[in-house]
């Protein structure tokens, strides 16, 4: 790593299209001038394509790419970079391979928002379970007694403490989930085939579980896993939860169960397309709580990834392998960039 021992005059330039905050900022500011322009904040909505990424690393003469939508592939490995580092737990919006035999080492955040998104499943099965938004909407109506009736009459509804609270998925947000249910008088269980502190099946899960809450990653293994037939297998009022993936259970089916009176509720963080088409049935049912792929929304899941961010590159300009290296198999690469790029200094902070 001769080649990173540079001139304290001599420092990188980083384009960064990620909302980042925090001491972790500070931090990458001391290790690379910093050209700052965070998609979340363009109005229009902007995500770069491979092309503009690359159109835009051109122009900023930019070694080091922090991103977390735009999408890196192809030519943007063709530009003169040597990281990439992904604000996402799993850097999806990245071709790992490409970058691999780029000799191009990308960074991850992983769980970065974990506490976010149990937070948000948290409030998710209060609301779909003593449903609050249809009881706020009565109160800005003016319909407090909606129909003749008193709000105890329509909105009486059994507590969550001493329910079976099934995990699917027990990864940084499953475990993040885990605690705060038990905290809530919970029974927590779970599956997950990657996990050494599961308790059951998925099959078993869905038989003794009073709800169901989906953790786990959209993989060609989980799509679709939760269909018809796993609706069916679930106990007559089951609660439904994903705040993870949409393909993670079959929306059709899920409609059939909630007609039909098998599940008593359902709240869902995210669809397909990100959102549902007007006149979905989905959108008329007061059992349905629905919010807009918002449980990684915090500040803090920012500061999160920003801090993951700096110590990763802080790790790799150093000669290191991060812990959240995504494609260690580029740090071996006769190819890889680091070893034989422009040298850069890190500051010390």
């Amino acid at each position: 790593m001769d080649a990173l021992k540079g001139n304290a005059g001599n420092r990188q330039r980083a384009l960064v299209t990620a909302p980042l905050r925090g001491e972790g900022l500070e931090r990458l500011g001391k290790l690379f001038d910093l050209a700052m322009d965070p998609w979340i904040d363009a109005t229009p909505l902007r995500i770069y394509s491979p092309e503009q990424l690359a159109e835009r690393i051109d122009k900023e003469s930019a070694t080091v790419v922090i991103c977390e939508a735009d999408l890196c592939s192809g030519p943007v490995f063709d530009q003169p970079i040597l990281a990439i580092a992904s604000t996402r737990g799993n850097p999806t919006n990245v071709d790992l391979d490409g970058a691999t035999k780029a000799g191009i080492p990308v960074i991850r955040a992983p769980g970065r928002n974990a506490d976010a998104v149990a937070e948000l499943t948290v409030g998710l099965l209060i609301a779909a379970t003593r449903r609050i938004v249809s009881a706020d909407r009565d109160v800005r109506e003016c319909q407090v007694f909606r129909d003749g009736t008193i709000p105890y009459q329509r909105f009486r509804a059994w507590q969550v403490a001493g329910r079976t609270f099934g995990i699917v998925g027990l990864g940084a947000v499953g475990k993040a989930t885990k605690w705060r249910m038990e905290g809530l008088g919970l029974k927590v269980i779970a599956c997950d085939p990657y996990s050494d502190e599961v308790t059951c099946t998925l099959e078993e899960l869905i038989e003794r579980s009073d709800i169901i809450s989906m953790h786990t990653p959209l993989t060609p293994g989980t799509d679709h896993m939760i269909g018809s037939e796993q609706f069916d297998a679930m106990r007559q009022g089951a609660i439904f939860i994903n705040t993870a993936r949409a393909r993670l259970h079959d929306e059709a089916a899920l409609v059939d169960a909630l007609l039909a009176g098998k599940l008593a509720a359902a709240a869902l963080d995210h669809f397909e397309g990100e959102m549902l088409e007007e006149g979905h049935p989905l959108i008329a049912m007061d059992n349905v709580v629905l919010t807009p792929h918002i449980g990684g929304a915090t500040y803090d899941t920012e500061t999160n990834h920003t801090t993951m961010v700096a110590d990763g590159l802080e790790q790799l300009l150093a000669g290191k392998v991060p812990s959240n290296l995504a494609n260690s198999e580029a740090v071996d690469s006769p190819v890889y960039r680091i070893a034989s790029g422009p040298s850069t200094e890190i500051a010390p902070h």
